[in-house]
């Protein structure tokens, strides 16, 4: 008879034996593969910080490759009734006296009144030309019209068409009945609608859209500006005063609006301070990861690291040079009050960089935008070389995405070894407790036996 259960046979604990066995053997090496297991999982996470600190920085360096985000110009008005007006940098500072007197309009026709919209009302083709092309031809397009279409359906069809120059349609419903109205999308007198019908069967189309009403004419805005009489077709004027749209809300020829022109100083200083922000929060990260605090005895997951001081030392090496600010000059950061403090980050002296901006805004603005080689792009291009696909972070996380690829597989083994280990060891106390059951059962058997024979006295004693 076979044994059903461990230990049966000899009394022992098998399982406890064998379980104590195998952690004895096996824990350890478990507890140190958890242990690297952790350590790696943490670098991970240490670069995935890094990293997206330094995409972060990256990003807000995009804005400063622009030179209008320094040399920058407001405007301003003295009446806000009439107009509003903004500046680029291109712009120069002055002030001028504008007086609108007529806005621009959208043309607005409408077709001829039908006796319900959602009735067919005619079979052909629509041609509908809104606006001029560069050589002063009509721009157009042909619609065609089914002989189920209502009016309804001939609104939706041009307000969809892929190639309509800008005309929108709806429907009004007047005292005549529901109409068609076009209205351009552009004002001026240069995108005036005009509507051609060409009937299939009957002449629908042509009762309804042959003779358009002019419901709105096309107008031009028209101003001066210090008395200079100006002419657009939109009221957004752009082209008037150098660097400067004017948006046109209302008109009244008695009324001046003073519009002033002045440069930005706000925008360039908080330009540079949020630089310095930006960089300052990127290297806290770096700093965060790197340092041992020596009251708690903790160190960050990269220090000892050469990687946190390879980024912190090239971009300090960058934004400490020099750059060519145009006309045979160069400038660095600390000409304009942005300086290293004694812990790596950056600090501004406010009244350096007041004065810098006031009297140099075209030089501070070449330090950092110039084009490919102004101060934002070198910084770009330092901290690309770690964040790009395939750059120095990417292959530090393969590197790590690799350790814990052969950590699983160590683990694997180790599993194996142990299940293997542990099955010997059944085999083994099995065996064991199969010899010890048979020696006790013989044992018993050869008592029983002695005790039957004749004139044998057991002792009971």
């Amino acid at each position: 008879m076979g044994l059903t259960a461990a230990g049966i046979g000899s009394g022992l604990d098998i399982n406890g034996i064998v379980t104590a066995l195998v952690d004895a053997s096996f824990v350890p090496r478990q507890v140190t593969l958890d242990q690297r297991e952790a350590k790696v999982q943490t670098e991970i996470s240490a670069i995935g910080a890094l990293k997206s600190a330094m995409s972060d920085f990256q990003d807000k360096l995009e804005n400063l490759q622009k030179l209008d985000s320094f040399d920058k110009r407001k405007a301003s008005t003295n009446i806000s009734d009439y107009l509003t007006a903004e500046a680029d940098s291109t712009a120069t500072a002055g002030s001028y006296n504008v007086v609108v007197k007529t806005l621009a309009e959208s043309h607005k026709v409408g077709s001829a009144a039908v006796a319900d919209a959602n009735t067919p009302v005619g079979e052909g083709q629509l041609t509908i030309a809104a606006g001029i092309d560069e050589n002063g031809d009509p721009v157009d397009f042909t619609l065609d019209v089914e002989a189920d279409d209502t009016l309804a359906d001939i609104a939706a069809k041009i307000n969809s068409a892929e190639d309509n120059p800008g005309v929108t349609a709806t429907i009004i419903t007047g005292d005549n009945g529901p109409r068609l109205v076009m209205t351009a999308d552009k004002t001026g007198t240069n995108n005036q609608i005009t509507v051609t019908a060409t009937d299939t069967n009957g002449t629908g189309l042509s009762d309804t859209f042959g003779n358009m009403e002019e419901l709105v004419a096309a107008a031009n805005a028209t101003l001066t500006i210090d008395g200079m009489d100006v002419t657009s077709q939109s009221n957004e004027v752009s082209s008037a005063i150098q660097g400067v749209t004017l948006s046109l809300k209302d008109a009244d020829v008695g009324k001046t609006t003073k519009v002033t022109i002045e440069q930005d100083t706000g925008a360039a200083t908080a330009a540079v301070k949020g630089f310095v922000e930006a960089y300052n929060a990127l290297q806290e990260v770096v700093t965060n990861l790197s340092k041992y605090d020596a009251e708690t005895e903790t160190a960050g997951p990269l220090q000892g690291d050469s990687l946190p001081r390879s980024i912190s030392s090239q971009l300090r090496n960058v934004m400490t040079a020099s750059y060519d600010i145009g006309n045979g000059e160069t400038a660095s950061l600390a000409q304009f009050g942005v300086s290293f403090d004694r812990y790596g980050a950056l600090q501004v002296d406010d009244d350096r960089l007041k004065e810098a901006v006031e009297n140099d805004m075209a030089g501070l603005a070449q330090l950092f935008a110039k084009e490919d080689e102004g101060l934002a792009f070198a910084l770009d291009n330092a901290v690309d070389i770690y964040t790009q696909t395939g750059g120095l972070l990417s292959s530090r996380d393969d590197t790590l995405q690799s350790q814990l690829k052969r950590i699983e597989s160590d683990r694997e083994q180790l599993n194996l070894q142990m299940a293997s280990y542990e099955a010997r060891l059944y085999k083994q106390f099995n065996a064991m407790d199969s010899v010890v059951y048979q020696l006790n059962a013989q044992g018993a058997m050869l008592s029983e036996r002695l005790n039957s024979l004749p004139g044998l006295v057991p002792n009971n004693r």
